[in-house]
């Protein structure tokens, strides 16, 4: 069984920036990252890193966030910088394991970006 519990939330003005974490407890995986539902919106793949490094980025995010991991500390990161409105959401942690390829979530934390 994975847990998952994500960090870093909150209410930040447009421009700003925010570090989101997630910590992972359980088995080994194959990868993480960072999906988000903003008001009336699906849920949407913000960005994804694999356990060799290989990353993946929405097209709305390339070049103001940053995915990262610490396998050491089984956490993955998520730097938002040049936050825009249209970035508030709740930001999910999401985890697939690396044998049988289950997918975990975690509660979500709150970004809210103000103009």
């Amino acid at each position: 069984q994975v847990r998952l519990v994500e960090s870093g939330g909150g209410l930040v003005q447009a421009g700003g920036s925010l570090r989101l974490s997630c910590a992972a407890s359980g088995s080994v995986l194959n990868a993480m990252g960072w999906y988000r539902q903003g008001p009336g919106k699906q849920r949407e793949l913000v960005a994804t890193i694999t356990r060799g490094g290989s990353t993946n980025y929405a097209d709305s995010v390339k070049g103001r966030f940053t995915i990262s991991s610490d396998n050491a500390k089984n956490t993955v990161y998520l730097q938002m910088n040049s936050l825009k409105p249209e970035d508030t959401a709740v930001y999910y942690c999401n985890a697939e394991g690396l044998v049988l390829r289950r997918i975990y979530w975690g509660q979500g934390t709150l970004v809210t970006v103000s103009s």
